[in-house]
């Protein structure tokens, strides 16, 4: 009988990384979780391993293993940095803080040029008056949105049934409730969650890092650090208005090939707004986030 080679590649074993800090990466193989280290050669070479990642590591003993090769991406985010997502829920409260259109757009963006599903979740909808998040109307059209209260129950069930079977990332502004979501999605979770300051009106950091979790329906969800700002992702001016799914349903009706929907005339998509079919503040958005890929084209 001939034995295996402990360095042999089929003593290799397939995982996700779930996690990561301090140097370790923690991998998950369907059955445990393994602390595994780089191998050496990482440090040479441009790959950089992140939470979602597929690997294969060699396994030790006591649970900790060495990551020996990086599998090929399905998608990727830049901010928060995860790999192989299917959709990106971006949460905002109604209030406190109160929604900011211009951030939430740049997470659309962002999802959307990653070939990633953006749901919008609009959270603390207890502390509206009447219940109703004007915001709604302003994009229910285009994309799939889900309205939740954590305090008090309301769109749980409906967000639970978005994320199973899925691979999803929770991301959005500190303070609007994402973490304390995945607390009332999974009871006995008890991940720690903040308070809004009543002086700034902004969310305090209470997630560190990246974590992937298991949802007992099936699938995987990352909690991830909130922040106040993104920039736009590494895309050409030309490829902007495909992303804003209102806009892109006009592009065909445009006189000039490569109109930039700015100055030109015969624009099906200035024509549109005139008439009502585009919202002008959704055009708007659109102007402001072309202007910044357009200057940063001159640097």
């Amino acid at each position: 009988m001939v034995k295996r080679s402990l360095n042999s590649q089929d003593t290799l074993v397939k995982g996700i990384v779930v996690k990561a800090y301090s140097g370790f990466y923690y991998a998950h193989d369907g059955r445990r979780e393994w602390e595994c280290k780089l191998r050496g050669r990482f440090r040479y070479t441009n790959q950089q391993v992140m939470v979602g990642d597929h690997v294969e590591f060699m396994p030790g003993q006591d649970g900790y293993g060495v990551i020996e090769k990086l599998l090929p991406r399905r998608t990727l985010l830049v901010r928060p940095p995860v790999a192989n997502v299917d959709q990106a829920v971006i949460v905002f409260a109604v209030r406190e803080p109160d929604p900011n259109p211009g951030l939430l757009g740049r997470f659309l963006v962002a999802a959307l040029s990653s070939r990633i599903e953006p749901i919008i979740c609009f959270n603390k909808v207890d502390l509206t008056k009447d219940g109703q998040v004007e915001l709604v109307s302003q994009y229910r059209e285009n994309y799939r949105v889900v309205i939740t209260s954590a305090k008090t129950g309301k769109g749980l069930d409906n967000l639970r049934d978005s994320l199973k079977e899925k691979i999803s990332v929770l991301a959005g502004p500190s303070g609007v409730g994402k973490t304390t979501l995945l607390n009332a999605l999974l009871p006995g979770l008890k991940l720690k969650t903040g308070e809004v300051s009543s002086k700034l009106k902004q969310g305090r950091h209470t997630t560190r890092h990246v974590e992937l979790i298991y949802l007992p329906e099936g699938g995987l969800v990352a909690d991830t650090p909130g922040f106040t700002s993104l920039e736009l992702p590494e895309i050409k001016p030309e490829e902007l208005a495909s992303l804003f799914p209102d806009i892109k349903a006009c592009l065909t009706g445009c006189y000039f090939k490569g109109c930039l929907h700015f100055k030109e005339p015969k624009c099906a998509v200035k024509e549109a707004v005139e008439s009502g079919k585009i919202q002008e503040i959704r055009y708007n958005q659109y102007l402001e986030y072309l202007a910044e890929l357009m200057d940063r084209r001159r640097y």
